[in-house]
């Protein structure tokens, strides 16, 4: 377990907590390192059926640590030395701030972001990582980049234009300024406001725990990156025609009509549902 990042799991739940609020969770060689690593760790968890990624401190992640920017005016990209594992075939994610956002992509399960005080730059693109983002109505989001002379670079000009439109894109990142938890949720950025966002995220996230797991785990791969109508459409066909009479959908259905919560077996390792 790394000093930078915390993780546990509880009743199919797992928090993993960044643990660095000397430095308001600022991102440096090590923190993307564990941040990797944190998330690398669950993959392969059959018990784990939501992701809570939340902070300890006020601030949910200030971006890059200035140390990171002091080495650029040298030409140092000192995120090129973090020691990762391997990306998962065929990701399209290889450097290493793009490991430490679209890794939460990855992830089967649903991950929630709890977001409070500043999520600037490379902490936002984080949050972007993952399925939503449940943030306090004061905390403060900003494509920060453009202050430092830069662009985001960890899958934030892939994820920004998804989640709010292109037009709200260009002004976030061309101007770097600065909006509300509350704006944030009417632009599209953020998914919902609440006083303790931690809270509400664990909440949430316990809520999925009880659903149908592999119905979950298919929704998140039917949710994800746009695709043509017609492989869209497909892969609806193929995610339902591996979930009817599966085991967990028959107890869905008995648990309902019994009047009683299901008990739902935990995925099995290997190939996800509907994918075979």
């Amino acid at each position: 377990m790394s000093e930078r990042v915390r993780t546990t799991v509880d009743d199919g739940v797992a928090e993993v907590r960044l643990t660095r609020p000397e430095r308001r969770n600022a991102l440096d060689v090590v923190q993307f390192t564990a941040i990797v690593h944190a998330a690398e760790a669950l993959r392969d968890r059959t018990d784990v059926r939501a992701v809570v990624l939340s902070a300890d401190g006020p601030d949910f992640c200030a971006g890059l640590d200035r140390d990171m920017f002091r080495a650029m005016r040298s030409g140092e990209r000192l995120s090129a030395t973090a020691e990762l594992p391997p990306p998962r075939e065929g990701s399209p994610a290889h450097a290493t701030g793009q490991r430490a956002a679209h890794v939460w992509a990855e992830l089967d399960v649903p991950v929630i972001a709890a977001v409070q005080g500043h999520a600037l730059g490379g902490g936002l693109q984080i949050a972007l990582g993952a399925d939503l983002r449940i943030v306090a109505p004061t905390a403060t989001l900003s494509v920060l980049e453009i202050v430092w002379g830069l662009v985001p670079d960890m899958g934030g000009t892939l994820l920004l234009p998804q989640l709010v439109g292109r037009d709200v894109a260009r002004d976030l990142t061309f101007t770097g300024r600065t909006v509300s938890g509350t704006e944030a949720v009417a632009l599209g950025l953020a998914t919902r406001t609440a006083e303790d966002p931690r809270a509400a995220a664990l909440a949430t996230a316990h809520e999925i725990a009880a659903r149908n797991p592999h119905a979950v785990r298919a929704a998140k791969r039917l949710l994800a990156a746009p695709r043509p109508p017609a492989e869209q459409l497909a892969a609806e066909q193929a995610e339902i025609g591996a979930l009817i009479a599966s085991p967990n959908q028959r107890e869905a259905v008995t648990a309902r009509l019994e009047g009683r919560d299901p008990v739902f077996a935990d995925p099995a390792p290997g190939p996800p549902a509907g994918t075979g």
